[in-house]
């Protein structure tokens, strides 16, 4: 039985990386299909748009196999740092990567990439090591298969990390519905598309 305490995820102590979401390493993803994957990481995307969390993309050689960072990300996050690493495989060893998510000044870690066992493991223990929270996202990261996802989830919370998924996510850092329940719908209703059954339904009742 865990003795954890619930820390909740605060917009303003939230940071959002996304670790080396490239094109030729998420070729490697086989724990989530193709669509339902892209599909989970645009939406952490749309989720850090939305409550306006600094997010910081990084990759790992991408001039070699790992291909470039996915092109969809770098639209849809076109002012977000990006720091291209020329080689280390944990993020964490890299002073620029560090030295940006430090500068935000925020202390909570929203953290996804590939492959989870390397690119989201070895920087969520090195973040931990040094007091930070983290969060893994656990649908925007994927692996080689889920032998390899549950232990690399196991290893992670061992150590401290909490897992999430986006939608979790996105709900904790809205706290009330009433926080504007109209936006958070309208995020939620294209990734989800029982969900966009659900506001269709409601809309239908509210009208009458």
């Amino acid at each position: 039985m865990s003795n954890v305490p619930y820390k909740r995820l605060n917009k303003d102590d939230a940071v959002v990386l996304l670790v080396d979401h490239q094109t030729g390493l998420i070729s490697l993803v086989q724990d989530f299909s193709p669509n339902e994957f892209k599909n989970n990481v645009l939406a952490l995307g749309d989720v850090a748009k939305f409550f306006k969390l600094p997010t910081i993309l990084t990759t790992s050689f991408e001039n070699g196999p790992n291909g470039p960072m996915v092109p969809e990300l770098k639209e849809q996050l076109p002012d977000a740092p990006y720091i291209p690493r020329p080689g280390q495989i944990n993020a964490w060893d890299n002073e620029d990567f560090v030295k940006a998510v430090k500068a935000t000044g925020r202390r909570q870690l929203i953290i996804a990439g590939v492959v989870t066992d390397v690119c989201v493991t070895f920087p969520t223990l090195s973040a931990l090591a040094e007091g930070f929270d983290v969060f893994v996202v656990t649908d925007a990261s994927g692996t080689f298969n889920e032998t390899v996802q549950q232990a690399a989830w196991a290893r992670m919370t061992a150590a401290g990390a909490q897992l999430v998924n986006w939608f979790s996510v996105a709900c904790e850092l809205q706290g009330d519905w009433r926080n504007d329940m109209e936006g958070l719908a309208n995020l939620l209703s294209p990734r989800i598309p029982n969900y966009r059954n659900l506001m269709n339904s409601y809309s239908v009742l509210s009208s009458r």
